[in-house]
């Protein structure tokens, strides 16, 4: 998957880790490749690679031929081996590593040491007409894609970057190319974040389309701009509002309702109740971006309580150590969590 490289933050190092630290305690493991060709791929492009994995960590590797030394603190260094050893595996096993695959890595392994990256990486989801992979890039959207494989309704939440959106509007393009299902339906709610619909130029689907656009974006990166728009003039594939979703019946379908946080109690209700025969149905959204009015409860959240307990809806929650753009928006997306904090903190204490 060709998603944006993440910001790696391994987890919060425990004692004995801290106390290393401190004390400087340095290792040095020396690591040996049976095959060049494979060793050259793991470094990268320039070590390009081995660059990514000394930023990503803090270690600091050298390569000669098969040979790579790997130095630094004693827990820094595990990762950055363990990291390499599934990364080679990974290569044997026909998958291009790239930088940023080295930071997703990391990332996995930093969380869960004991993850195996094949059962990851190597799941694909779909391949894009320029050939690039997509595949879960952490465990959240592992746990993500199979949920939505084995449910007929499935709620993806959590901030931006975490690939929510992409990976369901992969998961519903790999359906219907797999004759699954016989159309895609993408549905957003029109709800403006501080702008107003009628400001736009144009007539009602030239003001909509900007509210729409994130998700052709998607199709046209998986499909090509071509194909997908030939499927959308066919019929096959379906972007609307909400508000068209209204009196219809959704047979033989994927559908994929994103920006979920900003649906009233109603029209959740609405678009849950569309559901058809051999359909599925991938809601995504962020509690923490509502842009309804005060009074007005997101649709999301009060779904997320109401249908928690129905075997057959899946819930996957991300959070900030899943996003998968650019390195600051996970600080960005921190520093608001904390502000966010500091302010219900604030009103508590001056009540």
């Amino acid at each position: 998957m060709n998603l944006e490289p993440c910001i790696v933050n391994p987890t919060q190092p425990t004692l004995q880790q801290s106390k290393e630290r401190q004390r400087g305690i340095k290792i040095k493991k020396e690591l040996s490749f049976l095959n060049n060709d494979t060793a050259r791929l793991l470094y990268g492009d320039l070590n390009s690679n081995l660059y990514e994995l000394e930023k990503g960590i803090g270690v600091k590797a050298k390569a000669r031929g098969t040979n790579l030394t790997v130095s630094g603190i004693s827990h820094e260094v595990e990762l950055a081996v363990q990291t390499l050893e599934q990364l080679y595996i990974l290569i044997e096993a026909g998958y291009p590593v790239y930088p940023q695959d080295v930071a997703y890595a990391i990332h996995v392994l930093a969380k869960a040491p004991r993850a195996d990256l094949k059962e990851i990486f190597l799941d694909q989801v779909y391949i894009t007409s320029r050939q690039r992979v997509i595949s879960p890039k952490s465990l959240n959207q592992k746990s993500y894609i199979e949920a939505i494989r084995h449910h007929d309704i499935s709620f993806g939440i959590g901030p931006a970057g975490t690939g929510k959106t992409y990976l369901a509007v992969a998961m519903a393009v790999a359906a219907f190319s797999n004759q699954q299902v016989s159309s895609i339906i993408l549905t957003r709610p029109a709800v403006e974040a501080g702008e107003r619909l009628g400001f736009l130029p144009g007539d009602m689907a030239e003001k909509i389309n900007p509210y729409l656009r994130p998700l052709l974006d998607a199709l046209n990166d998986m499909l090509g701009r071509e194909k997908a728009a030939q499927l959308i003039e066919q019929g096959d594939i379906e972007i609307a509002p909400l508000a068209f979703m209204r009196g219809r019946t959704l047979n033989n379908a994927f559908v994929i309702l994103d920006e979920a946080q900003n649906t009233t109690y109603e029209q959740m209700k609405m678009f849950l109740t569309r559901l058809g025969f051999n359909s599925r149905a991938v809601i995504t959204g962020d509690v923490t971006q509502v842009d309804l009015p005060h009074n007005q409860q997101s649709g999301l959240v009060t779904a997320a309580h109401i249908l928690k307990k129905i075997s057959g809806i899946s819930f996957t929650r991300f959070s900030r150590t899943d996003v998968v753009r650019h390195p600051l928006v996970q600080q960005v997306i921190e520093a608001y969590e904390d502000a966010e904090k500091k302010k219900t903190t604030g009103a508590k204490a001056a009540s």
